[in-house]
């Protein structure tokens, strides 16, 4: 077994639903205004004169991706470098006395990472110099709207796939049974011309069979032990295509089961992962399979009537060079590729999988870390669990 199969890692429990904490009114926030920010669906934190946190919410362990008593430990300073645009509205809240908003903030740190932030900052007259401050990821509607672009394309690619198999498969074998019988009787020179044309009409045929896997049909959903899929997938690098590199598990043991199509999963994370093994240093790559729960805002998929809630998240994440920035915004359209020789169909068809199973998926990526994110709903209470070999 390669080192690679690093041993699983005990992860933090799943949190259970919300309830007003005491937390807060510990840190000297009074017991009403403890109850209240719990409440709050969105990050809300109390920070004092020195920007020390003196209470968060549930939201806002989410938000910065650490306890309450962590953040109560910690100042913003050392969460910020101390030019970010956050600390100017903090100053102004207190100079000026009265609200102050700022939008489309980037926190940026190695400790934080979140884009598009909405910030609303208000002076608490309890606390000389407190300010409570409201922060909201516009993330998840940015991804929410390159998911409709995704899915549109996929829609594209359907009717493309449907358009090409039906115009392209009956012409090429005719060519090519015409190429095997003028083949019969031609001089050795014209055979190779012959060989020719049909190895393209194969390769052609292959392509419009790739494009098949686009189109729209029907998806058995069962409850799915995402930790088993991952195992076999990585056994499945291991054995070959990442046998020379690092794979770390990072798993949520609480995690619940996946409401999806167990192939379609293993498709789906066989791809990024192989891609990422693509991707990295041969000699020093590390690709992290991770799963965590995360309680979410229920979301309107497009494709269904309901809002539904996504709070299982499932990462790869590879320390290879990062995806370049001019083709992010159209990565998982087809016919996209960084790569030389590349169809540019593994990422589309993986953001139709991924849609097929109710989800949602987002790459982030910089120099030396980027991160394949899956958004998955999880199965109804009493639904069995799969997910081994089958």
């Amino acid at each position: 077994m390669n080192e690679g199969s690093a041993a699983i890692r005990a992860s933090r429990a799943r949190p259970a639903p919300a309830a007003p904490r005491a937390a807060p009114a510990a840190l000297g926030v009074p017991p009403d205004a403890a109850a209240i920010l719990s409440a709050l669906p969105v990050a809300a934190v109390v920070l004092d004169a020195e920007d020390r946190f003196r209470a968060a919410n549930p939201a806002a362990e989410q938000f910065f991706d650490l306890s309450a008593a962590s953040l109560a430990a910690t100042p913003l300073s050392e969460l910020l470098p101390a030019d970010n645009r956050l600390f100017a509205l903090l100053a102004q809240v207190r100079r000026l006395e009265a609200p102050v908003s700022d939008h489309d903030l980037t926190l940026e740190s190695p400790r934080l990472r979140r884009r598009g932030v909405t910030a609303h900052g208000a002076p608490l007259p309890e606390l000389p110099g407190g300010v409570v401050l409201t922060l909201q990821d516009g993330s998840t509607a940015q991804m929410l709207d390159r998911q409709l672009n995704f899915r549109g394309a996929a829609r594209g690619a359907s009717a493309m796939a449907a358009m090409l198999a039906h115009e392209l498969k009956n012409p090429l074998s005719g060519i090519r049974g015409a190429a095997q019988l003028i083949e019969q009787s031609a001089s050795e020179a014209d055979r190779e011309l012959c060989q020719l044309i049909q190895d393209e009409a194969d390769r052609i045929r292959t392509l419009v069979d790739r494009m098949e896997m686009f189109s729209d049909r029907p998806v058995e959903k069962a409850a799915v032990n995402i930790h088993q899929v991952l195992d076999h997938v990585r056994r499945v690098a291991q054995s070959g295509f990442a046998s020379h590199l690092r794979i770390v598990q990072d798993y949520d043991p609480s995690l619940p089961p996946v409401w999806g199509n167990r192939d379609q999963l293993v498709q789906i994370l066989l791809n990024l992962v192989k891609n990422a093994a693509e991707a990295v240093d041969p000699r020093a790559g590390e690709i992290v399979l991770a799963t965590a729960y995360h309680h979410g805002v229920r979301i309107a998929v497009p494709g269904s009537r309901e809002r539904v809630h996504l709070p299982l998240q499932v990462a790869v994440r590879d320390n290879g060079p990062g995806i370049e920035e001019r083709v992010r915004a159209t990565l998982f359209e087809p016919f996209v590729t960084t790569k030389r020789g590349g169809q540019g169909l593994g990422l589309a068809l993986v953001a139709k999988l991924v849609a097929d199973q109710g989800g949602l998926i987002e790459c982030d990526s910089r120099p030396g870390r980027t991160v394949f994110r899956l958004f998955l709903p999880a199965a109804p209470p009493g639904a069995a669990a799969t997910g081994g070999a089958q």
